[in-house]
């Protein structure tokens, strides 16, 4: 089976799935039953596309399969964020919040970390990217512990606000939210585009791509602004989901064994639908929301991380 028709069997089981999840029991007002399933799967869609795309650029990027963009600590601000309003203001300020204004002060803020810690450290270091990285873990940990202890602190009816937010939601979307968020990914998306035909190259290494012609600093440098602003879209939107990323990206690269970019991402993308919109089904269907999405998952993506890194050390 080539990769066109790999691509169309993944393309086929996602529009099964969200066929299944729009029109399965079906009762009441139809045309608003539709209108809420339809905000949904478009949100849990766009975050697993999103997603998908961020995690196979950046490991593209880092040369390193096992890496997801996590590591430069956007979720631990996120979570930083979400506790300090919450520490300072109360619960109510968080909730009662424009939603707009949270989405665009939590995305913005997240991208902004990105851009400062890539700025400071990448020209500081003589462009090296893992030191970036090495600051990014030192950073997500630090921010970890500051939420931690302000959450120690508070009162635990506000702490349950707080614990809403460290899992990844999408039952109740906001459309407003939703076209703010499609916005931010088309258009990060889009400026990748202009590097797309650098991908292939770059995954071969930096002194490669230098040799084959690659502006590799400048490709690099919006490369990785961009990961940063799609995850911060996809974390802003659903919240966190830490091992969704690792999961597709790696599922994709052996599904589709091809070294060209257009068709790894993709295959990454639809498999990121896939696994949210398959996943929600199973929260809702199998264990009537007894658990949640994020918690499948992180469970079946350490899982997979735990395989990886015992595969990666037999062949060592």
């Amino acid at each position: 089976m080539n990769d066109k028709a790999k691509l169309a069997v993944l393309a086929a089981l996602a529009i099964a799935l969200i066929g299944i999840f729009l029109f399965t029991d079906l009762a009441g007002n139809l045309e608003y039953v539709l209108s809420r399933r339809c905000k949904k799967v478009w949100a849990i869609a766009l975050t697993g596309a999103t997603v998908a795309f961020a995690t196979t650029v950046f490991q593209t990027l880092v040369n390193n399969r096992i890496l997801t963009p996590s590591i430069i600590g956007l979720d631990s601000l996120y979570m930083l964020l979400q506790t300090t309003v919450v520490f300072l203001f109360g619960g109510f300020a968080l909730t009662s919040m424009n939603r707009e204004v949270r989405f665009l002060l939590s995305a913005g803020l997240m991208v902004l970390f990105a851009g400062l810690l890539y700025r400071l450290l990448f020209r500081a270091h003589e462009r090296d990217l893992y030191m970036v990285l090495l600051v990014g873990i030192v950073c997500g940990v630090f921010f970890q512990s500051i939420a931690s202890f302000m959450q120690k602190l508070m009162d635990p009816n506000e702490f349950l606000i707080v614990q809403d937010r460290m899992f990844a939601s999408l039952n109740h979307p906001d459309t407003d939210v939703l076209l703010i968020a499609t916005a931010l990914a088309a258009f990060s998306v889009l400026a990748c585009a202009r590097n797309f035909k650098y991908l292939d190259a770059i995954a071969l290494g930096r002194d490669h791509a230098i040799n084959l012609g690659v502006p590799y600093e400048r490709a690099i440098r919006h490369l990785f602004l961009l990961v940063a602003a799609l995850i911060a879209a996809a974390t802003a939107l659903a919240g966190p989901i830490t091992f969704l990323g690792l999961l597709v990206a790696n599922i994709a690269h052996q599904w589709i064994h091809t070294y060209r970019h257009r068709f790894r991402l993709a295959g990454s993308m639809l498999l990121g639908v896939i696994a949210l919109v398959g996943g929600q089904l199973v929260v809702e269907r199998v264990f009537t929301f007894s658990t949640t999405l994020s918690v499948i998952i992180n469970f079946v993506g350490g899982v997979y991380f735990l395989y990886l890194l015992l595969r990666e050390n037999r062949r060592w």
